[in-house]
């Protein structure tokens, strides 16, 4: 059977983990749709806000040649990815907090520059916008993932994974990410993956390297969770393990109209704010 990416099963590190957290936190995420408006829901909150505007800081550099990738103003694009996250539309609700996470973003971009050998280097950049191959045809199921940074070793012509991480835990020895953006850059791009890295952009001055994965250990495993995935779409069955866990009980209140629409995403999402909703590990801010 040949593999159709019209409709097939596409999985990543985010829906993967929804689903292994909770199948129904899984559907609400990524398959129901507001009946109102027929867009996706998603929750804003003060991390993922700081998240993705370090994420799209960084990203910038990678566009640009070596020998200018340091003369761009990392700050500055910062600043304009942040102003897409203002106030509640970014999950703050107040200024003070606000300017604390924002504070936390300038921090680790200024740690990046004081401490960017690896980014100085060569660097592969994948053409495409949302990186992906057939995990399997057979099955019809898709992985994608956009990897954060790809440095390239002139003297091996090979490559090193970067995951820039902007939380304050560091991943699980069984996490699934590293597997993941490892089987994307071996399967998108000729070059062999000699290197992975968490850079833990809180505390960590460069990327601390992991072990690489084993390619057919982490295949089967993703195929197997990918097939769960698949069934579980085929049967219409994704219930909480618990009846009603920390993941999926917050996306179920925004159904029970308990939480404030504040904006709609650059993906078509309505977004949400539950005014509580904070770090995970973090049910304090100091000001």
């Amino acid at each position: 059977m040949t593999g159709d990416k019209y409709t097939a099963l596409w999985i990543s590190y985010s829906s993967i983990h929804d689903f292994l957290e909770c199948p129904r936190a899984y559907f609400l995420k990524n398959i129901y749709k507001n009946p109102q408006t027929g867009h996706k829901i998603r929750l804003v909150n003060p991390f993922l806000s700081l998240g993705q505007t370090v994420h799209e800081a960084l990203d910038s550099l990678s566009r640009l040649k070596t020998e200018k990738r340091f003369e761009s103003p990392i700050l500055a694009n910062f600043e304009i990815s942040w102003r897409k996250f203002k106030g509640k539309g970014g999950g703050f609700t107040n200024e003070q907090m606000e300017e604390h996470y924002k504070k936390r973003g300038i921090e680790m971009l200024s740690r990046v520059i004081k401490n960017h050998r690896s980014l100085a280097n060569l660097a592969v950049k994948l053409k495409t916008d949302l990186p992906h191959y057939f995990l399997s045809e057979e099955d019809n199921i898709v992985l994608c993932g956009k990897i954060d940074w790809l440095e390239y070793f002139p003297l091996t012509d090979s490559i090193h994974v970067i995951e820039f991480k902007t939380g304050k835990n560091k991943e699980a020895p069984d996490s699934l990410q590293l597997p993941i953006y490892y089987l994307i850059a071996k399967n998108c791009q000729k070059r062999p993956v000699s290197k992975v890295s968490y850079w833990y952009l809180e505390e960590d001055t460069g990327p601390e390297e992991q072990t690489l994965p084993n390619e057919e250990e982490a295949r089967q495993n993703l195929l197997k969770i990918g097939k769960q995935i698949k069934l579980a779409k085929q049967l219409d069955r994704f219930k909480c393990k618990t009846g009603g866990c920390k993941q999926c009980q917050p996306l179920e209140r925004v159904l029970k109209g308990e939480a404030e629409l504040v904006g709609l995403s650059e993906r078509k999402e309505d977004l949400y704010l539950l005014g509580e909703m904070l770090e995970e590990g973090e049910k304090s801010v100091i000001l």
